[in-house]
């Protein structure tokens, strides 16, 4: 069974903070690098943060120093903990394997997303 299923977005003011959190199933979070990624409005998806099962982690420049992403074992969780908000990080957050589609069904597989958005 797939699971990808985000909380934890909400509205806050520029230099707020929030956490995500991704709950996943056991067979995807065991074995696949993860990763947040965000949709602002009107443009693609792009990847924020990776994590590997090794907990190395990578980030987008834009992120870098604001952003931690963890992982969970015990609880197979990834989470998103981001500080120093900025308006431009705005949007929609979803977390998904890197490297490699979900498919199921034969259509691409997404969790509904969280809203994050930040205000001036």
């Amino acid at each position: 069974q797939v699971q990808l299923v985000e909380s934890g977005g909400g509205l806050v003011q520029a230099g707020g903070s929030l956490r995500l959190s991704c709950a996943t199933s056991p067979n995807i979070f065991s074995v696949n690098i993860m990763g947040w990624f965000r949709q602002a409005p009107g443009k693609q998806r792009e990847l924020v943060a990776t994590i590997t099962p090794e907990d190395l982690s990578n980030y987008k420049d834009s992120v870098m120093g604001r952003f931690i992403i963890s992982r969970d074992t015990a609880k197979n969780t990834v989470n998103l903990q981001m500080n120093s908000l900025k308006p431009e990080d705005t949007g929609v957050y979803y977390c998904n394997v890197v490297g490699h589609t979900i498919v199921v069904d034969g259509q691409d597989y997404w969790g509904q997303g969280t809203q994050v958005t930040v205000s001036s």
